[in-house]
């Protein structure tokens, strides 16, 4: 094969598959995966992880109010059984809270549902506490008429985890028609020193290893590395089927791109060639003033 020179274009797209290739800084640990971090403190929400029920009764005779909320922090929620699906929120909602009305000799009636945060608009934010220790989360929902003046009003809610070696009762505090106030006192609210920080306490490693969640799982690099290598197997799997159904092709003509890829160890081989010339020391040619004769 003739080796034909080095295009611009042909360098350029080397270039950016090359930066592709090249792993980015990990972010932060996604809360789907029941972690967060910050400032190089984490939190395990594993003990938080399903989905749990907190109620508020308020009596208002002759009838009583009762608010009860449904949030699963990890996942969304699983709808319920037996309950008409206009009685419940909406797919892809994270907490959900009800608004029940019971009378002394009635059947319980459901005055309203409202989806109080949802994973298409959760937006989270997460805040340290440091008396009482802990972390407060702030997860967002999608608009709801508001109880006094029925204008859309978005939901939220706050959820404070209060650091706690033992798992305490989920509390409902309060909800203002806006946003849900909600408390607990768990593990979960107990910080633990990140990688960085392990690295300078005499080896002590509380923190994920390298590459790795606190539950075992793939980190941000890890799953950038395996989209990566899914995309670039299809697009060879696309490239080839084409190549055949279309031209025909047979063996090594199967390649999508093939001239480029056979083209490529030469590609990085210039590449690494400027990269030396522009950083290696220029030698001098000065030798003394003598002149071989």
């Amino acid at each position: 094969m003739i080796l034909r020179p080095l295009r611009n274009a042909d360098l350029s797209l080397f270039l950016l598959l090359l930066s592709w290739s090249i792993p980015v800084a990990a972010l932060e640990e996604p809360f789907e995966n029941c972690h967060l971090k910050l400032a190089n403190k984490w939190y395990d929400m594993e003990p938080l992880r399903g989905e749990h029920t907190v109620t508020q009764r308020r009596n208002t005779p002759p009838t009583r109010e009762v608010y009860s909320a449904r949030l699963s922090l990890c996942s969304d929620l699983e709808p319920e059984k037996d309950v008409p699906k206009g009685d419940q929120c909406p797919p892809g909602t994270r907490v959900c809270l009800t608004k029940i009305n019971e009378k002394d000799g009635s059947d319980p009636r459901i005055v309203s549902v409202i989806p109080i945060a949802q994973t298409s608009t959760l937006n989270p934010t997460y805040t340290p506490r440091s008396s009482p220790n802990g972390v407060s989360l702030l997860l967002h929902g999608s608009n709801y008429p508001h109880p006094i003046n029925a204008t859309d009003a978005q939901q939220s809610v706050i959820i404070t985890l209060l650091c706690d070696t033992s798992m305490g009762d989920l509390k409902f505090n309060s909800y203002n028609g806006e946003q849900l106030e909600l408390e607990w006192s768990s593990p979960a609210g107990c910080e633990f020193a990140g990688e960085d920080e392990d690295q300078g306490n005499d080896g002590e490693k509380d923190s994920p290893k390298n590459g790795e969640s606190s539950s075992g799982s793939l980190s941000s690099v890890g799953w950038f590395l395996l989209l990566l290598l899914l995309a670039f197997a299809v697009y060879m799997g696309m490239g080839m089927y084409i190549n055949y159904t279309t031209y025909a092709a047979r063996g090594v003509d199967l390649i999508p791109h093939r001239d480029f890829w056979m083209e490529v160890p030469y590609m990085l081989r210039d590449v690494l060639s400027h990269l030396c010339s522009a950083v290696r020391p220029r030698r001098s040619s000065n030798r003394g003033g003598y002149i071989a004769v």
